[in-house]
């Protein structure tokens, strides 16, 4: 590897890579998520900590997508036919992303849950 790699270049290929998933159908639904979620944040007025939670969830849900993303094609890469071990890699993957989901999810129904009760009343 060239160690004159700059700074720079570096930011690129990670905006690259950012791109690359953004085209992808799942990182789509989970970034039309994470504006709602965010809407709705501003809409209930959560606290700093909240943020913070919110925040990293979001970033978590996104960049195992992108994990799960640079995984699937690397799989495809090394092995263009089926094989039980590359769909395993590509199933742990995506499980990956889902446990960060439902952990996402948890945390959405303990910040946002109560709000939305005394909001409606109940």
């Amino acid at each position: 590897m060239n160690e004159k790699f700059s700074l720079k270049s570096a930011f690129g290929c990670a905006f690259k890579g950012i791109f690359a998933t953004a085209s992808e159908r799942n990182f789509k639904i989970e970034l039309c998520f994470g504006a709602l979620v965010i809407i709705l944040g501003f809409a209930l007025s959560i606290s700093p900590l909240e943020w913070l939670a919110v925040i990293i969830c979001i970033g978590l849900v996104l960049g195992g997508e992108a994990f799960n993303s640079a995984v699937e094609a690397i799989v495809d890469l090394a092995s263009p036919g089926y094989h039980e071990l590359a769909g395993k890699a590509k199933d742990c993957a995506a499980g990956g992303v889902l446990l960060f989901s439902l952990g996402a999810l948890a945390v959405g129904i303990v910040i946002f849950l109560p709000k939305l009760l005394a909001l409606i009343g109940v």
